[in-house]
């Protein structure tokens, strides 16, 4: 049984990134580029995901090792402390092709 502050905090990684998978259902990468409202909304998202995600306790990240929490995490680090140079390939194909595995897991540990 997860400790409710985890639980809640796997529910905000959740629910940000399915919010994250919802604003770019039908798009496609040049999105990004066209509109930079939805680049900044996704990226304020993916920093939400991993700062719940950081805040989750140890022994509930070794207990569910299929969520890449250390990837989640360094993720939320390089958007926020790279805010610069934030490739927007890269937030992309984490949203596209990744943050989907995510959800899923999230999922099965709640």
């Amino acid at each position: 049984m997860l400790p409710e502050r985890d639980r809640i905090r796997m529910q905000h990684m959740r629910d940000h990134a399915s919010e994250a998978l919802a604003f770019t259902k039908g798009l496609d990468r040049s999105a990004l580029d066209k509109d930079r409202k939805l680049a900044l909304a996704l990226v304020r998202l993916l920093e939400v995901v991993g700062e719940a995600a950081n805040k989750v306790t140890l022994e509930t990240r070794l207990a569910h090792p299929s969520i890449p929490w250390a990837q989640i995490i360094g993720l939320r680090n390089r958007l926020a402390h790279g805010y610069d140079s934030v490739d927007l390939g890269i937030l992309w194909v984490v949203i596209s092709k990744e943050l989907g595995e995510v959800i899923k897991s999230l999922d099965e540990a709640l």
